[in-house]
């Protein structure tokens, strides 16, 4: 395991050690591996950093890397001989906008390349791919995932919705409720990943659940649930939120429109089904990420190379407010 201390690694690697695998994770040494593991340490960025990678053999080489592609041309080059099989998780960010509502495997993907340093998320994820195909052929499993969710989330998606319900009251939530919403958890994403690694299969996969798995209402109303708190959900007409300057994805994170929401929630993910994909309920996801986001004291770690996220309250607050004058000025028209 290439890092194997933060959400998705992390989840590959407890998802790997419970299904009675040998775990052998090299990574920088700022966090810790986890328990049962064998550590290696090196910076497969600097110079001489793979050198702990130069001797032994392993039969699967899950790499999680997120930024310049010639990381990954170096390390499955040096891999290449001595392990079997080398999953890369990329990302369905990789295919060339516009990406249209249904589209598969075979839409189009960036320019990339392999020596590239780093540069913009999708060429960057896409030069990864062809590293990791360069040096394994159709050994390689590229997994291109879609939104991830679940413990460990270090990127704060569902634990700002669960943080900001668990505080109760009113609580703007995006019309419509029965918007579909496609993802997958983490665990589930490891889990397949190491199942069809073991299977031998190679090449792309959209690994995220079928569009519709659940819809913004459900999960909102899991995370009420789980949290036990009064909060009440608003919804308020998508047009009006817009309006008021309140950012999908960023503000209120999970929820897009138009051709963002057709993107991110409208893959067709039939390939990675008939392959053994299999998705826990939403339900089990918030209510895992609602215990683990407790257990560490409710504020979850963030990457510090992504954005924050979240709602300032004072806006939240102005379209609440819009809202009940709304419904008020409704209840009392005779026309």
């Amino acid at each position: 395991m290439l890092g194997g201390t933060e959400f998705v690694g992390r989840a590959f690697v407890e998802e790997a050690l419970a299904g009675g695998h040998d775990v052998t994770v090299f990574n920088r040494g700022t966090h810790q591996p986890p328990a049962g593991v064998t550590g290696l340490r090196g910076d497969r960025s600097a110079a001489g950093g793979l050198v702990a990678l130069e001797r032994g053999e392993w039969d699967v080489v899950i790499d999680t890397w997120s930024w310049a592609p010639s990381a990954v041309r170096d390390a499955a080059s040096l891999l290449a001989g001595r392990a079997g099989h080398y999953v890369y998780v990329s990302s369905r960010s990789v295919y060339a906008q516009p990406v249209s509502y249904g589209a598969d495997e075979s839409a189009p993907v960036v320019a990339a390349s392999a020596d590239d340093g780093e540069g913009g998320y999708a060429e960057m994820k896409a030069g990864a791919e062809l590293a990791a195909t360069a040096a394994f052929g159709d050994r390689a499993l590229l997994a291109r995932a879609g939104l991830i969710l679940g413990p460990y989330e270090n990127i704060g998606r569902l634990p700002w919705w669960l943080s900001r319900i668990a505080r109760g009251g009113p609580v703007l939530a995006p019309e419509p409720a029965e918007l579909g919403l496609q993802y997958v958890d983490a665990r589930d994403l490891a889990l397949w990943c190491l199942d069809a690694a073991g299977r031998g299969l190679g090449g792309a996969y959209d690994v995220v659940s079928p569009p519709g798995f659940t819809t913004m209402g459900r999960l909102l109303e899991a995370c009420v649930k789980v949290t036990g708190s009064d909060a009440e959900l608003r919804w308020t007409d998508f047009e009006a939120i817009l309006a008021a300057g309140v950012r999908p994805w960023t503000d209120l994170p999970i929820w897009l429109v138009g051709e963002d929401h057709g993107f991110m929630h409208g893959g067709d993910t039939s390939k990675v089904v008939a392959a053994g994909l299999r998705c826990r309920p939403v339900e089990e996801t918030v209510a895992d990420t609602w215990e683990w986001l407790r257990g560490i004291g409710g504020q979850a770690p963030m990457r510090a190379d992504r954005p924050a996220v979240g709602l300032d309250p004072a806006v939240e607050a102005e379209l609440l407010g819009m809202d009940r004058i709304h419904r008020r000025e409704t209840l009392f028209d005779t026309d």
